[in-house]
Formats: structure tokens, sequence, C-alpha cells
């Protein structure tokens, strides 16, 4: 399995990528497993194939449309799909870092990844806290983002600091939806 091959299979009848903003049906599709290939996506956000990086933004792009994260005994696999084949790659840490943000006038918070996927913060993309206090964003089906440093210290400026019956956070609120970005 080439990346040569994985790519003109997802590209249309006049060679160019399908429309950016409609993603393929990734969920809906089970080929088979054609084994591992070597891609892979640093903590930075930076893609990589055969220990060189990706020069065009326009593949990285098209190749992020079909990137799937699925389960198996326990551990958690990236792949890149298409509806007649699958193929592993290898994920520093999450597929997308979250590097702009703005509030809107009607106090949403609209952000945007590297791969300039955009979306607001909500039920749908959730920010998570984690144990380890990194923050995530969920930016499709099961995919998040990192968020970028310089985003997360912007946002600590503009956090409300609340009194909870554990302690006190640092909570960022998008419309109606509240998120903690830090406890202490």
């Amino acid at each position: 399995m080439s990346l040569e091959h994985l790519s003109q299979q997802l590209l249309d009848n006049k060679g160019q990528p399908s429309t950016e903003k409609k993603l393929p049906p990734v969920e809906l599709w089970s080929p088979e497993f054609c084994g591992d290939i070597d891609l892979q996506i640093k903590a930075d956000g930076t893609w990589f194939y055969g220990g060189s990086s990706f020069k065009r933004m326009s593949l990285v792009k098209l190749f992020a449309s079909v990137l799937k994260l699925e389960e198996a005994n326990g551990k958690q696999k990236y792949f890149l799909v298409t509806p007649v084949e699958k193929v592993g790659i290898e994920v520093e840490d999450v597929p997308f870092v979250l590097t702009q943000w703005q509030q809107s006038a009607d106090g949403l918070i609209e952000c945007k990844t590297n791969l300039d996927d955009e979306l607001v913060l909500n039920e749908q993309h959730k920010l998570l806290l984690t144990e380890d206090d990194q923050l995530y964003v969920t930016v499709r089906r099961n995919l998040l983002a990192r968020v970028h440093r310089n985003v997360y210290y912007q946002w600590l400026e503009t956090a409300q600091d609340e009194a909870t019956e554990t302690g006190n956070e640092l909570a960022l609120y998008s419309g109606e939806y509240r998120f903690v970005i830090g406890r202490y």
C-alpha cells in the first residue's frame, strides 16, 4: 500500500480533493486492514511520510479527512480509510492542534485547528482537561486536538476563577456551556 495509491482513491474524477467542508463518511466504512504505512503525525501536528515532512498542506488535509480512530483489545489505533482499504498510521499524541480562537459577540468560543477545521466549543466539541492538566478539544467523530500553549495562556487570561466544593476552578464559557481549564 502506497500513499500515492491511497491518495488516488480519495480524489474525485477531476483529480481534485473533494469539498473540504463535507467530510467522507469514514464511520460507515469497514474495509479490510492492509497493514501499517510509515506515516506519522508528530505532537506538534506535523505530518511525516518515510521520514520526510509533507510539503503540500492540501495532501495533509485530504488524508486528515479520512482519519479514523478505533479501539481494539483496549488500545486505540489511528487509520486512514477508504471504502476499500484501511492502513494504520502512528500518531504521537493526537492528530490536530487547536491554534486559534476568538469569542463571538454572542459569547461563543470559535476555534480553528492547524488544518483549518473550524468548531465552536459546545456539547459536540467539548473541551477536556486531563488529570495531568493537558487540554484537548473534540474536533470531529472521536478525534481530538491538543490546545496549543499560546491558546491556553490566552484562555487563562479570560477564564473565570470559581470556587467549588472540591476547590477552585478556572472556567471558560462558550454560550451556555462551561468548560474547566484548570483546578487548584
